[in-house]
């Protein structure tokens, strides 16, 4: 049976995102949206009366996935492997959004939804920071007091909010590999990580920050 096609409004949203993504959010017009899609622009105008509507529709998705992520629905993780996976999860929905996160300072200067709503998104972040240092504090795995966690707390979400634009400005033509982001953001708690959590910690990284070379096959 033939899948049915989708709808305008979400084709939209689709190739709105791919080219926000792209080129960054500012430099697509709805006109280059339209012409993606081989549709009029009034066509466009029916379901979404300009820019701003499609990037608050796409808002909206974004943070009601990294919400349902950020949420800890039972206990914080408290395995290394478990934190770690968990990283990876937020920075594939960061690169999923990464326009959000590139083109925030504009975003955040011209549209009120996203302003009001991306800083409870940051207040979100740190809770769930705050939650994945006190469950490897309770495992026995990170030795902290409670102003360290909440330090250590602020400094995981600055990562994970700036890291891909750092990575842009270092290198603009290269797509970055997130799992250097993971690495980047739980290598800030590896001083009160405990043996043999520290040296677990260590072994996941190594991959990032050491990668083979071509020809290894060890």
């Amino acid at each position: 049976m033939a899948k049915p096609k989708r709808r305008t409004p979400e084709r939209i949203l689709e190739t709105a995102l791919r080219l926000f993504n792209d080129f960054g959010e500012p430099n697509v017009t709805t006109a280059a949206i339209a012409d993606e899609m081989n549709i009029s622009p009034g066509n466009l105008y029916y379901h979404y009366r300009n820019k701003d509507e499609i990037v608050e529709a796409l808002f909206v998705r974004y943070e009601r996935e990294i919400d349902g992520l950020l949420t800890l629905r039972d206990t914080a993780p408290r395995e290394v492997e478990d934190v770690w996976f968990f990283m990876h999860l937020l920075f594939e929905t960061i690169w999923k959004y990464r326009f959000v996160y590139r083109d925030i300072n504009d975003l955040l200067m011209r549209n009120r939804l996203v302003e009001t709503h991306f800083q409870r998104i940051l207040a979100h972040k740190q809770q769930t920071a705050v939650s994945l240092c006190n469950g490897l504090a309770a495992a026995g795995a990170l030795d902290a007091t409670p102003d360290e966690i909440a330090a250590l707390a602020v400094n995981i979400t600055l990562v994970t909010t700036f890291w891909l634009s750092f990575e842009q400005a270092r290198h603009p033509r290269r797509p970055p590999d997130m799992g250097l982001g993971v690495h980047q953001a739980l290598s800030l708690a590896a001083p009160w990580m405990r043996e043999p959590a520290r040296r677990l910690l260590e072994r996941l990284s190594h991959a990032y920050i050491h990668p083979p070379s071509r020809g290894d096959t060890t």
